[in-house]
């Protein structure tokens, strides 16, 4: 179970809406970077069984500035123009906060003692060749 939560990661990093992917934007390279990290620290953890440390920091970087990075974008995309004036953009708000708690969410799971534990009996009960 823990592999498949820590699989998790990737997608509260990735999820913007479509319009946020357009090469005119600025902001399609920061998900592909954090999840490029998150992705280099789960291959050590979960398939070459590392009981290093920077994993987990690559990971609690990644989550964090997941948020970060959301709450300094929030201001700007929380509002669109259109013909009535000025209205909320809420396809953009459900998904910055949904993602926002799931990162909250994975750096709680991550800093939990059993978790690190359990991979580290798993790393030591299986040896990497």
């Amino acid at each position: 179970m823990i592999p498949i939560i820590l699989i998790l990661q990737i997608p509260p990093l990735v999820v913007f809406p479509a319009s946020s992917f357009s090469l005119t934007t600025q902001e399609w390279w920061l998900p592909l970077v954090l999840s490029l990290l998150t992705l280099l620290a789960l291959i050590q953890l979960i398939f070459r069984h590392s009981v290093a440390s920077w994993p987990w920091y690559l990971l609690a970087f990644s989550q964090g500035f997941n948020i970060i990075s959301r709450l300094m974008m929030l201001l700007p995309h929380a509002t669109v123009s259109n013909e009535n004036g000025v209205s909320a953009n809420g396809k953009y708000l459900i998904i910055a906060f949904t993602t926002m708690l799931f990162s909250v969410f994975e750096l709680w799971y991550c800093e939990l003692p059993e978790v690190r534990q359990k991979l580290a009996a798993r790393s030591r009960a299986k040896p990497a060749a």
